[in-house]
């Protein structure tokens, strides 16, 4: 008799292992819904911190060099558990991320006092065991692996993939959640573009549609949201950008670490989650950050190589306001301004590698 092993199509993987993922993804997409998007994310921040402590306590025992690159999420803690089915972004976050923006449409009643937004936006909240919105976390959690898989083996340019595909099977489920619930995929703006902020700042509110009443779901709500009201303006999140990307730059510097600075930005986050205010977001600047650290090092002085880190940061921030403008601002659920700023600026990276231009395509 001969072993046959079955294969998943495209994703390449045996029937049996692909069976145990997607049965995880299934629960780590309803865990993110049970104790919320922005929960869960803080929670990938912390097993990312310990994977990544972990690996760097190893290199230094063992006197070993970095590895760069390859292998770098293949497995370990950071890779199968932070960056994996339990609270992997694509999976966790995106799950709560699609249960926020069915429970907007479905449990309007559940939306806490003093949320100024549309409740589809509230990535804060914990929805604990309500079977249905669980499910929605769930059924979420397992598309986000599969686009992070297919776009694994798929995407591929020279070698590596042309971005980071954890950071777009966030922003393509948080899309799809608002086709499947009814929300505009763009919304409308409300001042002279989408990039304008300035009905915010006036406090304008939502306008009726074709003449008629303001929608119940929209009443009492701004004309435009933006993503963070104390992370919007073009100098500041140039300035963060600044400072996260040095910060990021420096963490891999010293400890070879990629993901130490995203994993610090997102443990942040759990003072955001506690109500203290203007706690920035970081975890897209400390990352891409690290990335700009990573494909200069080699060609030049860890100062060069800093404030490369420094640059690529500002970048991303920039990337993320831009991106928030567009697509956060003027529909009624989350769609991540971060991990559309990584999306598209490790498409750059890997075009600037692929075409020579960079030494190497930073951690893809």
């Amino acid at each position: 008799m001969y072993d046959v092993v079955l294969q998943v199509p495209v994703i390449d993987m045996p029937w049996e292992d692909f069976a145990l993922l997607f049965i995880t993804a299934l629960a780590g997409g309803a865990f993110g819904a049970a104790i919320g998007a922005l929960p869960a994310f803080i929670f990938t921040g912390f097993v990312v911190f310990l994977g990544e402590g972990i690996a760097v306590l190893q290199r230094e025992i063992v006197g070993s060099t970095p590895d760069i690159g390859e292998g770098e999420l293949a497995a370990g803690i950071t890779g199968v558990i932070g960056f994996g089915a339990i609270t992997g972004p694509h999976i966790a976050f995106a799950g709560g991320v699609a249960a926020t923006a069915y429970a907007g449409k479905k449990y309007p009643e559940m939306e806490p006092d003093g949320w100024d937004y549309h409740f589809g936006k509230n990535i804060l909240y914990a929805f604990g065991t309500k079977p249905d919105i669980l499910a929605v976390g769930a059924l979420f959690g397992v598309v986000g692996m599969l686009i992070n898989r297919f776009g694994a083996a798929v995407l591929v340019a020279d070698g590596a993939t042309i971005t980071d595909t954890i950071a777009l099977s966030v922003v393509a489920t948080a899309f799809l959640a608002r086709v499947v619930f009814g929300y505009p995929i763009v919304g409308k703006a409300a001042g002279s573009s989408l990039l304008d902020m300035t009905p915010f700042e006036r406090e304008e509110p939502r306008a009726a549609t074709d003449g008629g009443e303001v929608p119940e779901e929209h009443k009492g709500r701004l004309a435009t949201e933006p993503w963070l009201p104390h992370q919007y303006k073009w100098a500041g999140v140039t300035a963060i950008g600044l400072v996260g990307g040095i910060l990021g730059g420096y963490i891999y510097i010293k400890t070879g670490s990629i993901f130490m600075g995203y994993a610090i930005s997102a443990m942040s986050l759990l003072f955001l989650q506690l109500g203290v205010e203007k706690i920035p977001v970081t975890h897209h600047i400390t990352l891409i950050g690290a990335v700009g650290a990573v494909v200069v090092l080699p060609e030049a002085s860890p100062v060069v190589a800093l404030l490369a880190a420094g640059a690529f940061g500002a970048v991303s921030g920039l990337l993320g306001e831009v991106t928030q403008r567009m697509f956060y601002a003027h529909s009624g659920t989350h769609v991540d301004p971060p991990a559309m700023a990584i999306a598209i600026a490790m498409v750059g990276v890997a075009v600037l590698s692929i075409a020579g231009v960079l030494p190497n395509a930073g951690y893809l």
